[in-house]
């Protein structure tokens, strides 16, 4: 059966729709929503790289109140821009986060803040509800390929922390800047970080509006703060007094160094062939089912269905010719299905779809009923179990795999070589412009880096200066 921890996809779903009672939250430990993180997003594989997050971040601990206990830093591989802390003692970074921050003394501040979060005892009762709701939408979004299931993740857990959320942002970077000061680092690069975050979440607003979506939140670090914010500033000035001796400068040559090569965007030589994995290469489309269960290509009824050894449940896909109609019409008025219960729409890689729990009639269990639509295809799935009392477990492996299905990529089937970043030093002739044409860049692309650089919106390199570029 599925090997992720039974109790985290209730979860998932109860702080979704906003029904997480604390009671709840407090059974979960930091130990299960690492393995939980672990299941949706890798480990990045440089161990130097790793062992480095490790280092800074036992550096900061042992300047803090807690010096002396055990903290678990983990580098995801992840694109994204965050970081973040939950309890026991869990702090993750973002692989994407890295080729944003300049220099050593930046990324040592979002370590010193999460490390803050946790030692001001932010990631426990009231607070610690909002930052689990946050951690486990961010895996939720991971499980599903959804924007609009991160959001709305993200919208339950900006409403517990209404009126704390600030509050706590200024009492971690209190903490961090503290801690900053103690190991020799200036807690200006704080603000320095800040202000690359605020350039980034400008960017990501003004392309949602260039799309007509809608307008995009951003939920980085730092992210309670106005970009000149002055009580940021007066924390960041007040941790002056505890400043070390020996300064230890921005570290910004070691940082080269380490993150040189680094991989920018999406790692496509970490998505690898799972075991679980089916992929129809005709159709460009691929589901994972639940890990262990067994694989029938040939079963009649579908395309392909699954089912554990013990035969106890099976899974079915089957692609059949979509109408005009939305999801949910389609599957009560073109193919008649009764009234399902619990029903919802569902977005998997951000494509249409419905689901619900099809009753069960004369001694028949339920079972789990969804449409996707996917090109001209409706993918109607159906999930069947042999006894009524095993559906409510096995339906969350459904649900599961269900949210799992999504197009196969033409970069994915590729195996495209994913771009890193790379240092060179500026010229007097180094602009943005000769990079793009150099470097085939589009627009987008130099948007990018200027953000990287701290060069946005229409900052150049100057001469000497070491700048970041990326390339395959």
């Amino acid at each position: 059966m599925h090997k992720a921890s039974p109790l985290l996809p209730t979860l998932l779903l109860a702080a979704l729709i906003g029904l997480l009672p604390a009671s709840v939250w407090a059974a979960v430990t930091g130990e299960e929503i690492y393995k939980e993180v672990l299941e949706g997003t890798d480990i990045y594989e440089d161990k130097k790289l790793q062992a480095y997050i490790v280092e800074l971040g036992e550096e900061v601990v042992a300047q803090s109140e807690m010096a002396g206990e055990k903290f678990i830093f983990t580098l995801l591989d992840s694109p994204d821009l965050n970081a973040f802390a939950t309890r026991d003692n869990y702090i993750y970074v973002n692989r994407g986060l890295l080729n944003y921050v300049s220099n050593e003394a930046q990324l040592v501040s979002v370590l010193a803040h999460e490390v803050g979060h946790i030692t001001r005892n932010h990631v426990r009762g009231q607070e610690g509800q909002a930052t689990g709701a946050k951690v486990l939408s961010t895996i939720a979004a991971v499980l599903s390929g959804s924007n609009e299931v991160y959001e709305a993740g993200m919208a339950y857990a900006n409403s517990l922390i209404k009126g704390h959320g600030r509050r706590n942002e200024l009492e971690a970077d209190e903490a961090g800047a503290e801690y900053m000061a103690k190991l020799g680092y200036a807690p200006s690069e704080m603000i320095s970080m800040l202000s690359i975050m605020k350039d980034y979440e400008s960017l990501q607003k003004q392309r949602a509006k260039s799309r007509g979506a809608a307008k995009q939140t951003y939920h980085g670090i730092f992210a309670s703060h106005p970009r000149n914010d002055s009580r940021l500033r007066t924390v960041v000035t007040k941790a002056n007094a505890f400043k070390a001796d020996i300064s230890r400068g921005n570290g910004a040559e070691r940082y080269r160094s380490l993150t040189n090569g680094l991989v920018w965007g999406e790692n496509f030589l970490a998505k690898e062939q799972k075991s679980e994995r089916f992929s129809d290469m005709q159709r460009r489309v691929r589901i994972d089912f639940p890990t262990d269960w067994i694989q029938d290509s040939a079963d009649p009824q579908s395309l392909i269905s699954a089912s554990p050894e013990d035969k106890t449940a099976i899974l079915r896909v089957q692609p059949i010719a979509r109408t005009a109609q939305s999801p949910e019409e389609y599957l009560y008025n073109y193919l008649k299905v009764s009234q399902l219960r619990d029903s919802k729409a569902i977005a998997p890689a951000r494509l249409k779809g419905f689901t619900g729990i099809l009753p069960g009639t004369e001694g028949k269990p339920d079972s789990r009923i969804a449409v996707i639509y996917y090109k001209l295809n409706a993918y109607l799935f159906s999930g069947e179990v042999k006894d009524q009392a095993s559906f409510a477990e096995t339906d969350k492996l459904f649900l599961a795999s269900i949210n799992t299905f999504r197009p196969i990529s033409s970069r994915e089937i590729q195996g495209q070589r994913p771009q890193r970043v790379q240092y060179v030093k500026a010229t007097s002739a180094t602009t943005f412009a000769g990079l793009a044409k150099a470097l085939k860049l589009s627009a987008t692309d130099i948007e990018d880096l200027r953000i990287i650089n701290g060069l946005y919106p229409s900052g150049e390199p100057v001469a000497g200066q070491w700048i970041k570029i990326f390339k395959r």
